[in-house]
């Protein structure tokens, strides 16, 4: 194997608040640049708090987290966070929300025109920067939330749960549809989600993780040929691994 240094590494990662139990228990977790890693757990199990470490959001408690070999707080420039909730203003048209980053960052604005361009059109929603909020459905207000966090042109992209209130078929859509956006922006992932349909479909590395505390209890490999379709769904090699995947997590639910 090559030795490549790791993009985001975890050394005895521990969190916990205060007086609190412990979220998250001595996380070992390296990840290299252009891995896809979904985290799937019983709820409670510190998902979200690891991507918030991992964000500089929240300090650990114990042990330390590198990003390409800096502190998230060095690195925060280079990463990006997309929440459950698509978090956008109301009063700003779809235009306006999407070069938000870079009104904040006083990037000129024919430059800012262009990078929301740019994003808007990667998720299909060129036609609709003139729209507010409330005239999107829930997965275009997704969407001009991931167009947000890719005007950053992120080393590291954070998804917290984006397509867990989305019905079934706009949730398959945009998980083609963010794999196709990740071939043109080399990004590195890290996913949460309650899906494991989602978890295999989108990543190349599942975490499964365990709680009371946070721990991680299984790593399945993913290796599924590219482009994945919706054929791919339809596969025996995709069926068998959600079928690996949810046996993992019913093992650690049951616990």
């Amino acid at each position: 194997m090559t030795a490549l240094s790791p993009i985001v590494e975890f050394k005895s990662v521990s969190k916990r608040y205060g007086d609190g139990p412990t979220i998250l228990d001595q996380i070992e977790l390296t990840a290299q640049a252009g891995d896809f890693i979904s985290l799937i757990g019983p709820s409670g199990c510190g998902k979200s708090t690891l991507l918030r470490l991992i964000a500089g959001l929240n300090p650990v408690t114990e042990g330390s987290i590198t990003i390409a070999g800096r502190t998230p707080a060095q690195e925060a420039a280079e990463l990006a966070f997309v929440f459950q909730e698509p978090t956008l203003l109301p009063w700003l048209t779809v235009a306006r929300n999407v070069e938000l980053p870079q009104t904040l960052r006083r990037t000129a604005s024919a430059e800012r025109a262009a990078v929301r361009d740019r994003a808007l059109d990667l998720v299909k929603l060129g036609d609709r920067g003139g729209a507010y909020p409330r005239q999107l459905s829930g997965g275009q207000k997704m969407r001009v939330s991931i167009a947000r966090a890719l005007t950053l042109n992120p080393k590291i992209l954070l998804l917290d749960e984006p397509f867990g209130a989305l019905d079934e078929m706009t949730r398959e859509h945009l998980n083609e549809e963010l794999l196709a956006i990740r071939e043109q922006q080399a990004w590195t992932a890290f996913f949460v989600t309650h899906s494991v349909a989602e978890a295999v479909f989108l990543s190349n590395r599942i975490l499964v993780m365990s709680a009371n505390p946070g721990r991680i209890a299984h790593e399945i490999t993913v290796d599924l040929p590219s482009p994945r379709t919706s054929e791919t769904r339809l596969s025996r090699p995709y069926q068998d691994l959600v079928a690996e995947v949810s046996r993992l997590l019913r093992s650690v639910e049951s616990l």
